[in-house]
């Protein structure tokens, strides 16, 4: 950490700084914008702020070598749980990130959703050390229940 912060001031006074300690596939120094990629479309009227659903889901910390940038898988409810829910879109106490992932979709429909750090866990990461502070979140969802 510290030869972190060397490197980051010896940056502003010179013209570059080796980046070759840098590792792209910490989730922790990775800036990602919020974006969603539907994987399947489902069907009927589109989830909506108010809307109670549940959902499947499987997240990732984020990272930066592979195809899919899926890092390490932190959790699934598919691994014989039931769906996460329900609980209502805008007013519930489930990350902001992954509540504006499953705005807009459809019943039946799974989606990727990459999350910044600010629209998930922040600073302060969680489960005891398995998020890092500041980590960048993948989450496949699958729409398993609507009701508007």
């Amino acid at each position: 950490m510290r030869k972190l912060f060397v490197c980051a001031a010896l940056a502003l006074l010179t013209t570059g700084c080796n980046s070759d300690n840098a590792n792209p596939n910490d989730p922790s120094q990775v800036n990602i914008e919020f974006t969603t990629t539907d994987i399947t479309v489902g069907t009927g009227n589109a989830a909506a702020i108010g809307n109670s659903v549940s959902v499947h889901y499987t997240g990732w910390l984020y990272n930066q070598s592979g195809i899919d940038s899926k890092g390490n898988q932190f959790d699934t409810s598919l691994d014989g749980d039931p769906p996460l829910g329900p609980f209502v879109l805008g007013g519930s106490n489930i990350l902001t990130g992954f509540q504006q992932g499953v705005l807009g979709m459809r019943l039946g429909g799974k989606r990727r959703v990459y999350i910044p750090p600010n629209l998930a866990y922040g600073s302060s990461g969680a489960g005891n050390g398995l998020i890092p502070p500041n980590a960048a979140l993948v989450f496949e969802i699958e729409l398993m229940t609507l009701v508007q």
